[in-house]
């Protein structure tokens, strides 16, 4: 084989590569899109203000919140945080039509901390649910 057929074998070898890395990185952050529109478990408990709430669910020790308008619209400014005692709080903010969130966390028997916010207005919840 002389040089140039080396060469493109190995520019074909490495562009069928690339693209299979690429399609194995998309594929799952998709699938992670789709799954995570909503919250799994039970609904604990739903924390109203003036422009919005904040649904709050619980399964198998991990809390998990999402933030409503209370109004349909465009695009808005929104956030949901979920701080387990002891961690960092998992926030989600942006300007979203529908919700923000999920926001889950692994809490355990801990208690947690939930703010919410649409607009000017949010919520703060407090240790809660310890």
């Amino acid at each position: 084989m002389d040089k140039g057929a080396i060469r493109r074998r190995l520019a074909l070898g490495t562009a069928v590569l690339a693209a299979s890395g690429l399609l194995a990185l998309a594929s799952p952050v998709s699938a992670q899109a789709a799954a995570a529109d909503h919250c799994s478990g039970r609904k604990v408990r739903t924390l109203s203000f003036s422009t919005g709430s904040v649904q709050v669910f619980k399964r198998n020790g991990y809390v998990c919140a999402m933030t409503f308008p209370k109004t349909r619209g465009g695009p808005r400014w929104m956030s949901v945080s979920v701080q387990a005692r002891g961690n960092r709080p998992v926030v989600d903010q942006g300007h979203y039509t529908h919700h923000a969130g999920p926001v889950t966390v692994h809490a355990g028997h801990r208690c947690v901390w939930i703010k919410g916010r649409v607009g000017s207005a949010s919520v703060s919840s407090g240790w809660i649910l310890c």
